[in-house]
């Protein structure tokens, strides 16, 4: 599959250009553009249930729209920040809401993170992402790629965004209770192994509490 990412890291846009018959799966209302002799087909996929939990569970559209090409085909998060492009054979794990566009052949399921998540400020559950293909991830902010070789590292939740096979989490205050609520830290992922970890170098979350108490009143 042939993609370009423009006007990284605060305005990203991707485009990619399908050949005959080639086909990607996006996030409904994510396209930009595309050229005409693209065609369009929306579904639930994983039927009414897949797309059911998908959407309740995993914060994602509840329909996913397919283009198939030929053709190129521009898309966009609904926020300012990055875009990447992995290539998996496997698995990937991601934050609700960091799907962009797949490879059609891309199963996309809501994995439990375990009791822990029920305190995580990014929720209980993650993207799970199944197959051989490109998938294509949206952050707040920029991407940043952190490599662990057996190692531990610890991201505040506000700043996930994805991780590879070969790495397992938990979630835990930073610190004892005095610096969960005091610190401004909070809550943070753990994770431990071999793989890659993909952070954001901004958190809504911390957007939010900045702007909030500037807007007016009534």
């Amino acid at each position: 599959m042939e993609y370009k990412i423009e006007h990284r890291p605060s305005f990203s846009l991707l485009e990619i250009q399908l050949g005959p018959g080639e086909a990607v799966q996006a996030e409904a209302g994510a396209m930009v553009y595309m050229d005409p002799t693209v065609s369009l087909e929306t579904k639930a996929r994983g039927g009414i249930f897949g797309a059911l939990k998908r959407s309740i569970l995993g914060g994602e559209s509840f329909f996913v729209n397919v283009f198939r090409g030929p053709g190129k085909v521009g898309f966009a998060p609904g926020y300012p920040g990055d875009i990447i492009g992995l290539e998996i054979d496997g698995k990937l794990y991601a934050q609700s809401g960091a799907f962009i566009a797949a490879s059609e052949n891309i199963d996309i399921d809501v994995k439990f993170g375990g009791a822990t998540t029920f305190i995580g400020r990014e929720g209980v559950f993650l993207l799970e992402m199944r197959g051989k293909g490109m998938v294509f991830l949206s952050s707040y902010g920029a991407i940043q790629k952190i490599s662990l070789n057996g190692e531990s590292l610890i991201v505040d939740t506000g700043h996930m965004v994805a991780f590879t096979e070969g790495i397992d989490f938990t979630i835990k205050r930073m610190g004892g209770l005095k610096s969960t609520l005091f610190s401004g830290e909070g809550l943070v992922f753990e994770f431990r192994g071999t793989g890659d970890v993909y952070i954001q170098t901004r958190s809504l979350d911390g957007f939010l509490s900045w702007i909030l108490p500037h807007l007016p009143k009534s």
